[in-house]
């Protein structure tokens, strides 16, 4: 009897071990028991023999595999190996006394209580000749059959293989691809980085990913936001980008089946599997114009919770947040202190790369389309706050400390718009209230000196008196101001907006797509790509803008834009467009007049 109980205890410590490896079972908060999952209570599930144990004949990797948060020694893996496409239905957690139930997946647990195994080895090849890590974790339908594990020992800034399998059989996952960052007091000689937001299911195909991905030529992704969208849209099984669920999002199922949707589209599984990520979110993975108490359609008021079926806005940011972390590659930050995304990444002395959370954590009331006097009269108050006094302190020290090292460049990842923005040329408001100066995602291309306005002198023509320089990119596929114009006629609405700015050096609203940043010690390069449609999935692009900023001068290199742009309008310079006729009966593009466009293959 007692060896039997001891090698009973064993096992439990065994799994209870390999339960504690995902990550996912501690999201969205590893302090809190009532916000994550009593990982001792799953395994005494898991431990009762009710049934056979998964066939892996029956289980797949449903969206593939990706990587994430990149440190000198450790990079986060993330895959999902499941009986279905289908996710959790539940909408609690099990933790203490409460019962353990899900409805969408209730077939599933009926068939086996047992969780899955899985398997994973990091190499320092696709054919892992030489093997750096291994091990092994298990998941259940509790975190939607998601996997998140960090593997560690790994070499700064060097590149890996990975894959995943269930465990004892020849069942695998597609191999990854990832890479460390460089250690902290590393001199690089360069770092890329391709930088997305707002990728609209229903809006487009994700073109811009698979571009990126298969021109290969940056080292990490960044996405500033909007990675999803809340709304429904379309009808599933007639229109090809319908949302699924069909309607508005709001329960932990609901986000789940959305993001795992998202995933299914093939430019952006590519651009997961072979690169790591840095994301932040940005209002829509949880609601529309998002602050500390509210969305837009949405607040704290005894109407809202009786009009949204007894949901709070607290539980639905809780749904939408602990979604995020579990389909997410991304490192679990201390959550003490609220809903706690922001972080740092030192990339050796060539830069630090500052991630930040104005919606979510602790922003002041913003627009809800119906309160615009209201944020009128409020947009000179100093107790607003984008940020929330922590976030702010230690946004500050983050660019003390960056300084105090020695980095070269700080590179802040933010979800809006910094510099001041007069939209006048484009909109009837000139002021966007929900925007930093009175911030908001912005689905067009921006490239500004940063300048202090009326407490500093400017000079426009060099530059001279700005801090630093604003890069802002479109959407991936969200519409912009350009949406249902053409070129010309979106140009026109740039140069209103250059115009108005006489910081704002570049705007462009008609091309969807993204840009990269390459860094060195000297200077970085900044280049914008579009998309000449997202209406269709295809490889084509073409290259709009290229900017320089040198080291240390604090502002865009003059002649801006080598003095010439494909779209949108400049401070001082030329627009010299390509001209795009697509061929319908073949799918192909014909290219006359400035020829910047090439096939991302």
């Amino acid at each position: 009897m007692g060896s039997f109980l001891f090698a009973a205890l064993s096992l439990a410590s065994l799994v209870s071990a390999s339960f504690d490896g995902n990550l996912n079972y501690h999201s969205p908060s590893r302090r809190h028991e009532g916000l994550g999952i009593d990982v001792p209570k799953v395994v005494q599930r898991s431990l009762v023999k009710r049934s056979a144990p998964w066939d892996p004949a029956q289980l797949n990797f449903t969206h593939g595999v990706a990587s994430g948060d990149p440190y000198p020694h450790s990079v986060i893996l993330w895959t999902r190996i499941a009986p279905s496409l289908v996710s959790d239905g539940s909408n609690v957690t099990v933790t203490g006394n409460v019962p353990f139930y899900s409805h969408e997946t209730e077939k599933y647990i009926k068939a086996s209580p047992n969780p899955i195994c899985v398997e994973y080895r990091v190499g320092t090849d696709g054919n892992f000749s030489s093997v750096v890590d291994k091990g092994t974790a298990y998941t259940t339908s509790d975190i939607d059959f998601t996997v998140k594990i960090e593997t560690k020992n790994l070499a700064p800034f060097k590149t890996y293989y990975y894959q995943f399998n269930v465990c004892g059989s020849s069942n695998k996952s597609p191999l990854g691809r990832t890479k460390t960052s460089p250690d902290h007091d590393d001199a690089v000689s360069k770092v890329g980085l391709a930088v997305f937001s707002c990728s609209n299911y229903p809006n487009g195909y994700f073109n811009a990913y698979g571009n990126a991905a298969r021109k290969d030529e940056v080292d990490f992704f960044v996405h500033l936001g909007d990675y999803i969208y809340e709304a429904g849209k379309g009808k599933l099984g007639k229109d090809p980008r319908a949302t699924n669920p069909e309607k508005e999002i709001f329960s932990l199922y609901d986000y789940r089946t959305r993001i795992g949707q998202y995933r299914t589209d093939l430019d952006l599984r590519l651009a997961h599997q072979n690169f790591a990520w840095i994301p932040t979110w940005d209002d829509h993975e949880v609601a529309n114009n998002g602050y500390r108490d509210g969305f837009s359609g949405m607040n704290n008021t005894e109407d809202s919770f009786r009009k949204f079926g007894g949901i709070s806005v607290d539980s639905r940011k809780m749904n939408a947040v602990r979604a995020y972390f579990e389909w997410m590659p991304i490192r679990q930050v201390d959550m003490d202190d609220n809903l706690r995304i922001w972080r740092n990444f030192k990339m050796g002395k060539l830069f630090d790369l500052i991630m930040l959370d104005t919606r979510n954590y602790d922003r002041s009331i913003t627009t809800l389309n119906w309160n615009d006097d209201y944020i009128e009269e409020l947009k000179d108050d100093a107790g607003r706050s984008l940020m929330g006094s922590p976030q702010e302190n230690w946004f500050y020290r983050q660019l003390s400390e960056s300084n105090a090292r020695g980095a070269t460049w700080r590179i802040v990842g933010n979800q809006i718009i910094f510099s001041r923005m007069n939209n006048s040329a484009v909109y009837s408001n000139p002021l966007n209230a929900d925007q930093w100066d009175v911030t908001g995602d912005s689905h067009a291309n921006w490239v500004s000196d940063l300048v202090w306005l009326d407490e500093t002198p400017y000079d426009q023509v060099t530059g001279a008196g700005a801090i630093g320089v604003e890069f802002a990119g479109t959407a991936v596929s969200s519409s912009g101001y350009g949406a249902g114009r053409s070129i010309a006629n979106s140009s026109d609405k740039s140069a209103g907006l250059v115009r108005d700015n006489r910081e704002l050096q570049w705007a462009e609203g008609y091309y969807r797509g993204y840009y990269e940043l390459h860094i060195s010690p000297d200077e970085l390069n900044a280049r914008y790509y579009g998309s000449p449609s997202v209406a269709t999935r295809n490889p084509f692009e073409v290259s709009l803008a290229n900017f320089t900023v040198k080291a240390g001068a604090n502002h865009l290199q003059r002649n801006v834009a080598n003095g010439r742009v494909e779209s949108g309008a400049l401070q001082r310079g030329q627009t010299v467009p390509t001209n795009l006729t697509l061929n319908t009966q073949t799918g192909t593009w014909n290219v006359t007049g400035f020829n910047q466009m090439f096939i991302a293959y």
